[in-house]
């Protein structure tokens, strides 16, 4: 099954290599890598034009004027052709060359609509020293309303829901993947799996997790996106969404978090 890669980048020069390298080692070759980038200033665009020779066609570079990351993202998502969309941000990479062969397997081989893993967060400068764990769970019918959601950079779902249930609601800012997972997954009842193993390295300090003002502006989208769906979560339910990161993060701190 051919899998189109999302890339959304603006100044990316200091880390979109790795990025790329990491598409360029998977052993799944069946694959496509739209790039969407918001008219970058620095060398990022150079840097990808010396991959588009190794990507062999699969690497599509669009650079021009958006709206954000999320209207970035649906640009690129009306521009694939695969069979599977997933996102990689242009800071992260794949945990190792087998991730997409397993999403293929996975998508492939099993009746299932989208599919998610875990995720391991390394810090900025030093993308091997891990600083926080997110180990999923398989979805259970409400989960959504007790803090469960999966990793997004580690969701890849069949590119067919995007165009019958939409790409990402940008009025949702930083939270728009959760409005888009929540969607998919609570309200629509797609078929899920959770994959027990490492998709994505991610670097600290992105979109949702750089700044404190942006964890209390993607916690308010998310009840605002719940309550769009007529669900009414628990006052406890942004302790039940923090507890298990706070709790990691101090994993992460005492040194406690396995590489």
């Amino acid at each position: 099954m051919k899998i189109s890669i999302i890339t959304a980048t603006y100044n990316s020069a200091a880390t979109v290599r790795d990025t790329i390298e990491s598409i360029l080692s998977q052993t799944h070759q069946d694959w496509e890598l739209i790039i969407e980038d918001g008219l970058s200033q620095d060398d990022t665009l150079s840097i990808l034009r010396e991959y588009e020779l190794q990507c062999k066609g699969r690497m599509h570079i669009f650079s021009e004027k958006d709206e954000g990351l999320y209207d970035a993202m649906n640009r690129g998502i009306a521009r694939t052709t695969g069979d599977i969309i997933g996102i990689l941000n242009s800071d992260d990479f794949y945990y190792d060359e087998h991730v997409l062969e397993d999403i293929n397997r996975a998508m492939e081989n099993q009746p299932v609509d989208c599919i998610y893993g875990d995720l391991k967060f390394v810090q900025a400068d030093n993308k091997d020293k891990v600083v926080r764990i997110w180990k999923g769970t398989q979805h259970k019918k409400g989960a959504f309303l007790r803090g469960w959601h999966p990793a997004h950079p580690t969701f890849y779902a069949r590119r067919e829901f995007f165009t019958h249930l939409g790409a990402f609601n940008t009025s949702f800012a930083v939270s728009a993947d959760y409005e888009l997972m929540l969607r998919f997954i609570e309200v629509a009842g797609l078929r899920n799996r959770y994959i027990n193993r490492y998709f994505i390295n991610m670097r600290m300090g992105g979109e949702s997790t750089g700044s404190i003002r942006n964890i209390i502006r993607g916690n308010n989208s998310i009840l605002r996106a719940l309550r769009k769906y007529g669900y009414h979560p628990s006052p406890l339910f942004i302790l039940y969404r923090m507890l298990p990161k706070i709790w990691a993060t101090i994993l992460g701190k005492l040194g406690l978090t396995k590489n």
